[in-house]
């Protein structure tokens, strides 16, 4: 099978590339080494192993640049892509704008191109954060219920955007079919990220009123349901049905539970309080967090995995406190959560 990665430079693209070594791999990410040419390839070392051999091979793309895109796409003609690309943690020097033309113009690229090369199927790494930071969300939420990705979070309400386009394509019936994983919080043995690093704080920050529950997913998890969404039969047909599936491990932790298990306490704060505060220290830069960020606190969207198990048929090795504790015994325990490894 032939298997183009978005976004194979990240933390799940390097630990996905890792793993197909039963593919015909193209590893693309822009910040892949400039190629001399558009159609330049190079051999990749992932995660130690030498990928010089055929089947193993990396090349520049920005998903951004849809003329550069397409020629790939026809180039190599994969049967499969998996998109993982997009901005998860923006950088100080990112706007709105970029976000914007990386996760949904970017992804419409990716769309178009597998509907050029006649794809088969598309796998996208969609997030809980669809379904937005709502007081009245369900708990857990379902695959059938709404996804109201608040605007004020960019990354929550671009994953609205990209899913909203995607279930325009699924209506028309047209390759490629395709399979949306809503992602929990990734844990892993090298996982940093801005929620990780609340975990590291002396005190975890709380919403009075809240009990800020959080789903956890071991990060071998989600490439073992990736790996499982790319899997044939002896026919060539896919196991695994398309559609769209919650990637989370069982239940859910609090934010005491959370604080129990680090032995931390939690410092609870007035959501209008915390509004005021995030609302002076972002603009002079003391914050990277602005007024909105108590919603993401208050109203953590809560992920049923039912359908994922009976439907999708993947169980996840680890529950959502089985995975925190795999992150906890990596990362924290005996570093007094002051240092851990960094991915």
């Amino acid at each position: 099978m032939k298997v183009l990665v978005t976004g194979a430079g990240g933390y799940t693209g390097s630990n996905l590339i890792a793993g197909l070594t039963d593919c015909d791999v193209l590893a693309t990410d822009v910040r892949f080494a400039h190629p001399e040419s558009p159609a330049a390839e190079d051999a990749v070392t992932v995660a130690g192993k030498d990928a010089s051999h055929a089947g193993r091979r990396q090349m520049r793309c920005d998903v951004r640049d849809r003329d550069a895109l397409m020629r790939m796409f026809l180039d190599f003609r994969p049967d499969v892509v998996v998109h993982l690309a997009s901005i998860v943690t923006p950088g100080k020097k990112s706007s709105r704008d970029f976000e914007y033309e990386v996760d949904v113009t970017g992804t419409q690229n990716v769309l178009d191109a597998c509907v050029a090369a006649a794809v088969r199927r598309l796998i996208v790494t969609s997030s809980g954060a669809a379904y937005g930071y709502h007081a009245d969300n369900p708990v857990p939420l379902k695959e059938s219920d709404p996804v109201r990705g608040n605007y004020e979070f960019a990354y929550s309400y671009h994953k609205r955007l990209v899913e909203e386009m995607l279930a325009r394509h699924t209506a028309t019936k047209r390759l490629p079919e395709i399979v949306i994983f809503r992602v929990g919080t990734i844990l892993g043995q090298m996982t940093n990220n801005q929620i990780t690093a609340l975990f590291k704080k002396k005190a975890l920050p709380g919403v009075k009123g809240s009990n800020s529950p959080f789903v956890f997913i071991w990060d071998q998890d989600v490439i073992g349901a990736i790996r499982r969404a790319l899997t044939v039969d002896p026919a060539g047909r896919f196991i695994a049905p398309a559609g769209i599936f919650n990637l989370a491990g069982d239940g859910w932790m609090t934010i005491d539970e959370i604080a129990a298990r680090l032995k931390k306490p939690v410092r609870r704060w007035s959501p209008l309080l915390l509004k005021i505060l995030f609302g002076i220290l972002k603009p002079i830069g003391v914050s990277r967090y602005g007024p909105e960020q108590v919603r993401f606190l208050q109203y953590r969207p809560v992920l049923d995995n039912a359908r994922l198990k009976g439907v999708f048929g993947y169980v996840p090795q680890k529950t959502s406190a089985e995975a925190f504790d795999f992150f906890c015994k990596a990362q924290i325990d005996g570093t007094n959560g002051t240092s851990g490894t960094n991915g």
